[in-house]
């Protein structure tokens, strides 16, 4: 049984026009993973992983450099309890 973990991301910086949630919804299906990315109104990106615990370490290294163009300064992490997300979706 592996061990599957949810992890609920915010993401601060120069981290919206820069293409991050569409990024993050890559390298989030290329690790397996699902959740979801929005904007948010304070110029933060909100992420929601779920998923094996290596791989959403794995996204959460990424978060906290971001896409090229992106300059991340920061990323508050909560962890919760798993709630059986399914694909990965970018929100509006």
């Amino acid at each position: 049984m592996p061990d599957v973990v949810r992890l609920h991301a915010k993401i601060h910086g120069f981290v919206q026009g820069v293409s991050f949630r569409y990024y993050t919804q890559r390298q989030a299906q290329a690790l397996g993973l699902n959740g979801w990315v929005r904007n948010c109104y304070d110029g933060s990106v909100e992420v929601v992983i779920e998923g094996e615990r290596e791989s959403v370490h794995k996204l959460l290294s990424w978060l906290r450099r971001g896409p090229p163009s992106a300059e991340v300064e920061r990323v508050d992490v909560r962890w919760e309890k798993c709630q059986g997300a399914l694909g990965f979706e970018v929100r509006f």
